[in-house]
């Protein structure tokens, strides 16, 4: 898998470098601002494009703007973007993009190994990839909304937010000792709640989940 790396600090940049190819992934190129990103992405056509959300000049917004640019005009790119805090906004864009292939993590995920790199290798697959903080902060604030989340019980919740992070019915009953058909039928009582039709397709099941989260913080604001 063909990796390209967006990231000004060097020590990061370098230590994303060696783990990744030590997990087996190439890095193709590294890039230290978001114009240089875009040039090598056009340039390498890579399998995954991973970037930090602040990079110069001005240190805000420039890799988020880099990430969207490139699902826009090449959406068949999956991108990973990494953020020291939750940023809801951010996230919100993200999941603008009716396509799948993408990831919002945070920076102390990486410390994770093996949970880093099943979610760089779940997004490049087409999948999403969202940082359990992230989908905590966009559960918390729905459900002080009023309407369908807020009607939701407390493991229902719980459900909502491993399937908002893309994990499957195994992973979710394993994580909250349930069996996979108590799981299944939480979904379904989500899905009736939440008036979204169910749907076989992993990958659309989470995209309804999270943009149906984003689009009820945003009502809250």
């Amino acid at each position: 898998m063909r990796v390209i790396i967006g990231e000004d600090e060097v020590l990061l940049r370098e230590g994303l470098r060696h783990l990744l190819t030590d997990e087996g992934f190439e890095v193709a190129a590294v890039a230290g601002d978001a114009e240089s990103l875009l040039r090598e992405v056009a340039l390498l056509h890579p399998d995954l494009v991973i970037t930090d959300i602040r990079m110069p000049p001005t240190h805000t917004d420039e890799g988020l703007l880099a990430a969207l640019r490139i699902r826009e005009s090449a959406p068949a790119i999956p991108v990973v973007v990494l953020s020291q805090y939750v940023q809801r906004r951010y996230a919100t864009e993200l999941f603008d993009q009716n396509i799948g292939g993408f990831g919002y993590l945070l920076k102390q995920r990486i410390a994770d190994v093996t949970t880093f790199t099943a979610d760089l290798r779940r997004v490049a697959a087409g999948g999403t990839a969202l940082d359990p903080e992230v989908v905590s902060v966009l559960v918390a604030r729905a459900s002080r909304a009023s309407g369908a989340v807020g009607s939701l019980t407390p493991r229902q919740l719980e459900v909502l937010s491993l399937m908002a992070q893309g994990r499957s019915n195994a992973r979710i009953a394993s994580q909250l000792f349930l069996t996979e058909k108590a799981v299944v039928q939480h979904t379904s009582n989500i899905y009736t709640a939440l008036g979204l039709p169910p749907d076989a397709d992993d990958h659309r099941r989470v995209l309804a989940v999270i943009r149906f989260l984003a689009s009820v913080a945003d009502e809250d604001r």
